[in-house]
């Protein structure tokens, strides 16, 4: 039995937790929120610090992607194994040597990266890619919702609630969508403006769109079409495509808890 703490009870958070208390395997420690009262969760501990429900096997972090880097650090350094779903493309390699370091120092392990894109989807890339080593894959992702785009558009001054929708162009390209729920006095130039220059944002098309309710229109659906047109040997004119539609935070909770359960291996 695997003692597991849920880190974070966001989207991500909940669904991770829906995972772990169907995984016979796990013994669930807890869950580690700055929002939650004791006994939110009927028998599940409820803690402000996981210091409060060690001893802890492994912490499956569903923090926003930017508090992941040093909160992973800091976990690993106590002994503790983490799994995150670090969404950050760019900056992948650079945390993940950051981590292999504390991780190596301290007798601890972390897998990172381990949603759907990347994680699962990057495993898809390299078995087509193994299919046909000569050629192009497009990734076409949604419609549907972005959870770390979402949470970005939170982070920004003025913005009380937001949904990032993401929009496939073709071809690999992808228009983002973007709707806000304004705080009280906030102006939506400056919030939009801010959003733009994000770098989660910066290299797509993005809309910006002010709404009075974010939650009416709020769909947690999304999914993926990869495609890949190659070689294989010398034939040309391999196609081959995977896809599927699937509740994002759902997808990205279970391969967390899988990834929980690999690590401690």
């Amino acid at each position: 039995m695997l003692r597991a703490v849920v880190y974070g009870y966001g989207n991500i958070g909940h669904f991770a937790l829906d995972a772990l208390k169907e995984s016979p395997d796990f013994e669930i420690a807890g869950v580690v929120s700055g929002s939650l009262e004791p006994g939110a969760l009927g028998n599940i501990p409820v803690a402000r610090s996981i210091d409060a429900l060690l001893p802890v096997d492994v912490a499956i972090l569903c923090s926003p992607s930017r508090a992941v880097p040093d909160l992973a650090a800091d976990l690993l350094a106590k002994g503790i194994c983490t799994v995150d779903s670090y969404d950050i493309h760019s900056s992948v390699y650079e945390v993940r040597q950051r981590l292999d370091a504390v991780a190596k120092a301290n007798g601890t392990a972390a897998v990172m990266s381990a949603g759907w894109d990347p994680g699962t989807d990057s495993m898809v890339r390299a078995i087509l890619e193994a299919m046909a080593p000569k050629g192009l894959t497009y990734t076409n992702f949604g419609p549907g919702m972005s959870m770390g785009h979402t949470v970005a558009v939170k982070a920004i001054a003025g913005v009380k609630n937001a949904l990032s929708m993401t929009i496939p162009v073709g071809t690999g390209l992808h228009r983002r969508m973007v709707y806000i729920e304004l705080e009280p006095g906030a102006d939506y130039e400056t919030a939009a403006a801010a959003i733009k220059a994000d770098p989660y944002f910066i290299h797509d098309e993005t809309h910006v769109i002010a709404v009075e309710s974010v939650d009416a229109l709020k769909d947690m659906g999304h999914g993926v079409d990869l495609t890949r047109k190659g070689v294989s040997g010398s034939t040309q004119n391999q196609n081959m495509r995977f896809q599927m539609s699937i509740n994002n935070p759902a997808l990205t909770g279970q391969i967390l808890v899988a990834a929980a359960r690999a690590v401690k291996k």
